[in-house]
């Protein structure tokens, strides 16, 4: 016998109102609607301020002391003290090159001196003998300077000998790469067993402080660069530091029609900077109105140069993303805007904050 409950029309009815009601009364509590509430941004309002005419350019950090070594002599390197990054004394032996063929010249040269000496002790001894002999009128006065003669030609013959063997020892000293300061090894161009020969790099050496920036400016901005009231440079870390001086060189590259400046940096601003660091160097020249921004609204991603712009009352979202066109950095006057905004708008201080769902601008 099947004793499974049977459903009629009317209960089924009846439980879909059930269902109908509960989702109903289910909506209408508050915590169906729940949300919660978005970030308050803060706001900045788009204007045109005096700022200085500024030319911004990329630079390069350079060690101030910095020493290529390249081998005097010929021959094989036999030995290579040092690795890059390592530290170094002023004096210290960094490379040797194979000095057999040197050695061998000091040999020949001290005993070409040894001889020289006993020619010369010899000859002046007979021209003291010739002279004692012709104050007795036993010799002539021809043999007399002859034996001068003798004696100064031995004493000419030993200086010879002397130069030779100071050229013998100075070959040998090439052999012999040394460290000319205090510093750091940048780069190896070699290594053991390599053939090294009179101007081929072996060492490059640089002392960590001081640093300068350098700057090529374009022959026809060279103007602006001339007369800006003061010079900043961008560190790696974001600072804009003033260099301790400004040098200018006198002449302009042929090839790029450049004009390098070279700007020392201070050992305090320095600190944590290294050769070969990319900086921004920027002349800032008399003072113009243009339309700016705080850096921190810029939003950069990739290619992509934007701003949260402050919606319209009525419009669908608070912020709306603009891809904008930027032009100089003002340091703390901000970013310049060429195109993309105008003035009187208002964009987002945090732009990450922005972007998030329910972000609302600060009142």
């Amino acid at each position: 016998m099947d004793r499974r409950p049977t459903h009629t029309p009317e209960g089924r009815r009846w439980l879909g109102s059930a269902m109908l009601g509960v989702a109903l009364l289910a909506a209408q509590l508050p915590w169906a609607h729940a949300q919660p509430a978005g970030p308050n941004v803060p706001v900045a309002e788009v204007t045109r301020r005096p700022v200085g005419q500024a030319l911004t350019l990329d630079g390069t950090v350079e060690a101030v002391q910095q020493a290529t070594l390249a081998a005097q002599a010929s021959g094989r390197i036999v030995q290579l003290h040092v690795k890059a990054g390592e530290r170094v004394r002023a004096g210290q032996v960094l490379a040797v090159i194979d000095d057999r063929e040197t050695t061998a010249g000091v040999q020949r040269a001290s005993g070409a001196v040894a001889q020289a000496e006993a020619e010369a002790r010899n000859a002046e001894a007979h021209a003291k003998r010739t002279r004692e002999l012709r104050t007795q009128g036993f010799v002539s006065q021809a043999a007399l300077d002859s034996a001068e003669a003798q004696a100064a030609a031995a004493r000419a013959a030993l200086q010879q000998a002397k130069a030779a063997q100071s050229q013998a020892a100075l070959a040998q000293g090439y052999t012999r790469l040394t460290a000319p300061f205090d510093g750091l090894v940048l780069a190896t161009h070699a290594e053991v067993g390599d053939l090294a020969a009179p101007g081929r790099p072996v060492v490059t050496v640089y002392a960590p402080q001081p640093l300068r920036a350098t700057v090529h400016v374009p022959a026809s901005q060279a103007a602006l660069a001339d007369r800006a009231q003061r010079v900043e440079v961008r560190l790696p870390d974001g600072r804009w530091v003033a260099p301790a001086q400004r040098n200018r060189l006198a002449a302009a590259d042929p090839v790029a029609q450049t004009i390098e400046w070279r700007l020392p940096l201070a050992a305090t601003d320095a600190q944590g900077v290294l050769p070969g660091q990319a900086v921004k160097v920027r002349f800032v020249a008399g003072s113009d109105e243009r339309l700016v921004v705080p850096a921190r609204a810029v939003l950069r991603r990739g290619e992509l140069t934007a701003v949260y712009v402050v919606a319209p009352a009525g419009s669908s979202a608070p912020f709306v993303l603009r891809a904008v066109r930027t032009g100089a950095e003002h340091g703390d006057d901000g970013v310049e805007i060429v195109s993309g905004l105008q003035p009187g708008e208002r964009v987002a201080l945090d732009p990450v904050r922005a972007g998030l769902r329910g972000a609302q601008p600060a009142q």
